[in-house]
């Protein structure tokens, strides 16, 4: 029995998935871009190979958080040089560069392997509604799923 089966190349083509961030919150949406990015939602998901997708982020500045953590969120980072620990809120870092924000939640989401970088650089972020990916565009994400109502007779 061969071990190929199923693991095509039709099977492992990436697709594109476009992802708005306006009105989202930003740690649900971290995960389920995490898991596409992975490949989760692909039959042929494996830990070890990378066969996820790629992902294009609109709207970065418009992300929303739950909560009080638009004042109280601290993002650090450290210089290297002696009392050179540095931070900053979520809000500052917000009109400072938004992308910055989604781009360290997902890639805290993700496994910290040698997959880890490979998978970032398929995750595209933009701040507003223009992107040069739109011929690219094959799947539009959308969390929100509408409601349903059947009459009862």
């Amino acid at each position: 029995m061969s071990t190929a089966i199923g693991n095509t190349a039709l099977a492992y083509a990436r697709v594109w998935h476009l992802v708005d961030a306006r009105g989202q919150v930003l740690g649900r949406l971290g995960t389920q871009i995490a898991q596409t990015l992975m490949g989760k939602h692909k039959p042929i998901y494996d830990p070890s190979s990378d066969c996820g997708d790629y992902v294009v982020l609109i709207n970065a500045k418009h992300i929303n958080v739950t909560g009080r953590k638009r004042e109280q969120k601290l993002y650090r980072h450290h210089t290297g040089f002696p009392g050179g620990l540095k931070e900053i809120t979520f809000e500052r870092l917000q009109e400072k560069d938004a992308e910055k924000i989604i781009e360290k939640a997902v890639s805290g989401m993700l496994p910290k392997n040698k997959l880890r970088k490979v998978r970032l650089e398929r995750f595209m972020i933009f701040p507003e509604e223009e992107h040069p990916y739109v011929e690219n565009i094959i799947k539009r994400y959308d969390t929100k799923i509408p409601l349903v109502t059947v009459p009862i007779e």
